[in-house]
C-alpha cells in the first residue's frame, strides 16, 4: 500500500502549465509597467522642459505653470520635439504678444500650426487632443497654464483606479502563493499598491489646488513601483529557482 503525499498549494509546487501561465502574465505586465514609465517620461517627466520625472513636472502638470500658458509650456516640454525651435519661437512670441487672431494669420502661426501641428491636433486625427484646425481652440491654450482640467482628473482617476486595482489583484494573487514570505510581511506587500494607489491619485487633485502635495505623485507612485518589483521578483523565484534547491512542502495558503 502506497501512502499519497498531499499536494501543497505555493507556487513552488505548481505544475509547468500553471507556472507558465503565471510567468506569462508577469512578463507581460512588467513590459507594460516599463511601458507605462516610458510614457510618462514623455507626459509629464517633459513639463519642465528637462529629461526625468521631478517635483516641478508633477506642479506643472497638475498645478500649472501660472506666470506662463499651457501652448508655451508645451513647446518647451513634452511637444519640443514636435516642431523646429525656430517654429516654436515663433508661436511662444505669438503668445507673448497677446494671442491675437489677426498676428495669428499674420505672422505665419496658422501656416506653422497646419505644418507641425494638425497631423495629430485634428479630428480626423481620432486623438484625444485640442483640435488646432480652430483658432480659438489655439487661443485657448494661450492663456494662463492652470495645469489639468478637473474633468479630465476625473477621467484619469477612474481609469486609473479601475485598471491599476485589477492588475494588481492578479499579480497579489499570485504573490499570495508564496510560502516563503511571513504573513505579515506577505499581506503588508499586498495591500501597498492599494493604499498608495489612493495616495497617489489624491495627490493629483491636491496638486490641483496647492503645489506643496506634488510629493506625495512620487511617494505614492514609487510606493506601488517597489511593491510590484517584490512581488514580481519574489514569485519568479519561487516558481523557477527555489524548486531547484529545495522541495518546498509549505501550504502558502494557510497562516502557519
Amino acid at each position: 500500500m502506497t501512502s499519497a503525499v498531499a499536494h501543497k498549494i505555493n507556487l513552488c509546487s505548481q505544475g509547468i502549465a500553471l507556472k507558465a501561465l503565471f510567468t506569462g502574465y508577469l512578463v507581460v505586465v512588467a513590459i507594460g509597467y516599463a511601458m507605462a514609465m516610458v510614457q510618462i517620461q514623455f507626459t509629464h517627466g517633459l513639463a519642465d522642459g528637462e529629461l526625468g520625472l521631478s517635483v516641478d513636472d508633477i506642479v506643472y502638470s497638475y498645478y500649472g505653470k501660472r506666470s506662463g500658458s499651457v501652448l508655451e509650456a508645451k513647446l518647451n516640454g513634452s511637444m519640443q520635439v514636435m516642431a523646429p525651435d525656430e517654429d516654436r519661437l515663433k508661436i511662444i512670441n505669438w503668445v507673448h504678444l497677446g494671442a491675437k487672431e489677426q498676428a495669428f494669420n499674420d505672422m505665419g502661426i496658422r501656416k506653422i500650426i497646419d505644418t507641425n501641428c494638425i497631423a495629430c491636433h485634428s479630428p480626423a486625427s481620432g486623438m484625444p487632443v485640442p483640435d488646432f484646425t480652430k483658432f480659438e481652440n489655439v487661443a485657448k491654450r494661450a492663456e494662463t497654464d492652470t495645469g489639468a482640467s478637473f474633468s479630465s482628473l476625473a477621467r484619469v482617476s477612474h481609469i486609473h483606479l479601475f485598471g491599476i486595482s485589477f492588475i494588481f489583484m492578479f499579480v497579489g494573487l499570485i504573490f499570495s502563493l508564496a510560502a516563503g514570505v511571513p504573513r505579515y510581511l506577505k499581506a503588508t506587500v499586498i495591500v501597498m499598491p492599494y493604499i498608495f494607489l489612493i495616495v497617489d491619485i489624491a495627490s493629483w487633485w491636491l496638486t490641483k489646488l496647492n503645489p506643496i502635495f506634488a510629493w506625495l505623485t512620487i511617494i505614492g507612485g514609487g510606493a506601488m513601483a517597489l511593491s510590484f518589483a517584490f512581488m514580481w521578483i519574489v514569485s519568479m523565484y519561487e516558481m523557477w529557482i527555489m524548486p531547484r534547491k529545495v522541495c518546498d512542502t509549505r501550504d502558502a495558503l494557510l497562516d502557519e
